[in-house]
């Protein structure tokens, strides 16, 4: 994955400029030191790429007290995984359209001088026979590198982005992530010592979104629900 550098600061922060000016009443100069202004450090930003079945996202955000601040986001709806169960294979189409979101995070990120990008492809590619082509097709248009995570990476990371919004009070918790293709399901413990979530179980469910609800597809939408009791 191509890393792109911060800017180099030009000159030092503490780089002191010496001046000679002459002494009052006199020809003789005196040299008087000029302490430069310090500049603050330069912002380090980092992004994160999930191209899934469905979606592409990016986020791009800078270190701070308490955890990340987001600088930056992106999110389109490109159904990598259309026609994939019946194909076994990533259409031309979908891979258009996830190449075309691909580059438009490429351009923020270098727009932004982002330091360190991790990029990652999950269902859809794990599944698909022509993955390998599609991963080298991306590199060559965008410079982007995928890293086609497997299940078991897929849900750690699920458990690391929800870790913040876990409630420390309980034993444990359990994290859902519904994507497009899969879902994980991930138990967590929390250590007693440390308070630190660790993960005691996990699952992946080759089902998500859009490949439970296009077979269920229906114009009809019912909000009545008839209660258990109701005819009895």
């Amino acid at each position: 994955m191509p890393v792109h550098p911060t800017t180099p600061d030009l000159e030092r922060s503490d780089e002191r400029e010496r001046v000679q000016r002459p002494r009052a009443g006199t020809d003789v100069p005196v040299a008087i030191e000029r302490r430069e202004r310090k500049r603050p450090a330069p912002e380090r930003l980092y992004g994160a790429i999930d191209l899934g079945t469905n979606n592409c996202r990016l986020l791009i955000a800078s270190p701070g007290r308490g955890g990340l601040r987001a600088v930056d986001s992106f999110s389109r709806i490109v159904r990598l995984g259309e026609g994939l169960s019946a194909s076994g294979r990533l259409s031309e189409a979908s891979q258009e359209r996830a190449v075309a979101a691909l580059k438009q995070c490429a351009n923020k990120l270098e727009r932004r001088g982002v330091h360190l990008v991790r990029s990652v492809a999950t269902e859809a590619c794990r599944r698909a026979e022509n993955t390998a082509a599609f991963v080298a097709r991306v590199y060559e248009e965008t410079g982007l590198a995928l890293d086609v995570i497997t299940p078991q990476e897929e849900a750690r990371l699920a458990a690391l982005g929800c870790e913040s919004l876990l409630d420390r009070r309980a034993s444990h918790g359990l994290v859902f992530d519904i994507g497009g293709g899969s879902t994980e399901l991930v138990l967590v413990q929390f250590c007693p010592k440390s308070g630190r979530p660790a993960i005691a179980a996990w699952t992946s469910i080759p089902g998500a979104s859009p490949r439970c609800t296009r077979p269920f597809a229906t114009t009809t939408v019912t909000t009545a629900i008839t209660p258990p009791c109701a005819n009895a």
